[in-house]
């Protein structure tokens, strides 16, 4: 009955194709995509996280020998996947109507160059647990933080992301990103460079924006904006893409809860940037910057 032409329903279902066909169009080229699938792609990060940390996240039952063959396991199937995703990503930015095996194999070759990439995310990711057992008193233990901990789990999110968005694959490192901002409430736009021993405690709120420069060593508090002053925009009033319009945070910087930092501005390295601070102008290494005070003499 739904489907009857001459209910209600059908004239909303027909009015709804109009605008999908016709009047509000989205699609480039106007044809029909396979979008790459943010379900599939959640399952192939929680693999991946498997791979990388198979002994805290994957169920295993056999000696230390079989950990090689199940981590291969894993990531091959992992890895299969992911290329199919990364040559849906690829495809719906070309022209052709029907992308062929040229697609697929530059899907296959970044890939390639990701995996190849995986030890050092790993690296990176140790050093980042290793920041946050040492900056939070609370932390009792390495597995506490890997799997418990929302700014560790929004950074491994990030770390993966990083590589697919670096190596080309965007719009698949944005929906990862997007994933981990549903499960932490965290927001890391895959594109923001960030250095090693990396630390968001509790981490509620964060955001980091698209061209932002983390050095090593920063810690970063809830709902820390790292973000964007102004849009510049083209003679059509649309906001030029790319340019860098996000804060540089030097090593071994503290930014404490609710600070809002924005535009292209650098916070030298050793700063502590207080709770709270609206700060829109860069600030010398070493600084201590904090909400004003009113003073009554």
């Amino acid at each position: 009955m739904a489907s009857d032409p001459r209910s209600p329903l059908g004239d909303v279902v027909a009015q709804l194709r109009q605008s999908r066909e016709d009047t509000h169009n989205i699609r480039r080229g106007g044809r029909i995509r396979k979008m790459p699938s943010r379900f599939i792609l959640a399952t192939i990060v929680e693999q991946l996280v498997i791979a990388l940390f198979p002994t805290h996240y994957g169920a295993l039952d056999f000696a230390e020998d079989g950990v090689d063959k199940y981590v291969s396991s894993i990531l091959s199937h992992a890895l299969r996947a992911l290329a199919e995703q990364v040559r849906l990503d690829l495809a719906l930015r070309s022209d052709e109507a029907n992308p062929t095996g040229e697609t697929a194999e530059l899907a296959n070759g970044i890939v390639d160059d990701f995996a190849k990439q995986l030890p050092a995310i790993r690296a990176l990711l140790v050093s980042d647990l290793l920041a946050a057992f040492e900056g939070d008193p609370a932390a009792t233990s390495y597995p506490e933080i890997l799997l418990g901990y929302p700014g560790m789990i929004a950074t491994v999110y990030h770390r993966l992301a990083h590589a697919l968005f670096r190596l080309g694959a965007t719009l698949s490192a944005r929906l990862i990103s997007s994933i981990a901002h549903s499960k932490t409430a965290i927001d890391l736009h895959p594109g923001a460079e960030i250095g090693a021993s990396f630390f968001i405690d509790h981490g509620t709120g964060v955001v980091v924006g698209e061209t932002a420069i983390i050095g090593d060593r920063v810690r970063l508090y809830q709902a820390v904006t790292l973000g964007a002053k102004s849009f510049p925009t083209s003679g059509e009033g649309v906001a030029i893409k790319g340019l860098p319009r996000h804060p540089i945070v030097e090593d071994d910087v503290v930014i404490y809860a609710g600070a809002t930092l924005l535009g292209r501005i650098t916070i030298g390295h050793g700063s502590v940037i207080g709770g709270n601070v609206w700060l829109t102008d860069s600030v010398p290494a070493g600084s201590h910057v904090s909400q004003a005070r009113l003073r009554s003499d």
